[in-house]
């Protein structure tokens, strides 16, 4: 069964993990992945476990900061999937075997919490509500302050997530009167939170582009690529609100 692993991991953990679970006829196949891939990622890999009962895919998620520090840590992984090119430009080559590949895109919206209390109407409002963001580091707050510039809106955020879904988490539960994430969590967020249109989103995407690791197991890491790359994941991505590559 597929173990989905939230955060950052211990590095021992995962070494004592690492080449499956003591029975020579399972594989594991470690996947690092983007916080915003989580319900497609999930999803994908359960397709893959349900076909090979022999296969588990343990997928970790986090922001891609922190998944490229993993990576330069030494975390014993087959896959790497960031929320966006600069950061996975940001591992070095000697780690990655073979070029890294898009597979899809996003996009940012408004989400803010239900019945809306900052009566938020456009992103000019932002500018006067409390506002999260993600930090600028992570992809999705690189992308934020992109958006926000080409708009003329300068936005003083209470806080800076280091995940789209930390940003989610605090607009949801009320901590803040609005926040910009992805097209996809807010649909995963279903009504959790109320979404509000972003001027221009569509023209500021970020790419997705998923790695097979060097120090991985090229074959499974490959396999979970092409499950992703392939119709059937395509479908899940867009399914979840992702854009075609």
């Amino acid at each position: 069964m597929r173990r989905a692993l939230a955060g950052v991991l211990a590095l021992s953990l995962l070494a004592a993990c690492s080449g499956g679970d003591g029975d020579d006829d399972r594989r594991t196949v470690d996947v690092l992945a983007a916080a915003s891939l989580t319900e497609p990622f999930t999803e994908i890999a359960e397709q893959l476990e349900a076909d090979d009962p022999d296969l588990d895919v343990r997928l970790s998620f986090a922001g891609s900061a922190d998944l490229v520090a993993q990576v330069e840590a030494g975390a014993p992984a087959d896959v790497l999937a960031t929320a966006d090119e600069a950061t996975m430009a940001k591992v070095d080559a000697a780690a990655l075997d073979g070029e890294p590949q898009v597979f899809a895109t996003n996009r940012l919206t408004i989400v803010v919490p239900p019945g809306n209390p900052g009566r938020v109407a456009s992103a000019a409002d932002l500018a006067s509500v409390d506002t999260v963001l993600c930090a600028d580091a992570v992809p999705c707050g690189a992308l934020a302050q992109e958006v926000l510039a080409d708009l003329d809106v300068t936005v003083r955020p209470v806080s800076e997530e280091q995940s789209v879904k930390d940003v989610l988490g605090k607009v949801a539960a009320g901590e803040a009167d609005a926040g910009l994430v992805y097209v996809s969590d807010a649909q995963a967020a279903g009504d959790g939170v109320e979404t509000i249109e972003l001027e221009r989103s569509a023209e500021h995407l970020n790419r997705y582009p998923v790695a097979v690791l060097a120090d991985g197991d090229a074959d499974l890491a490959q396999r979970f690529v092409d499950a992703v790359t392939g119709a059937e994941g395509q479908q899940v991505l867009q399914s979840a609100g992702l854009g075609t590559p």
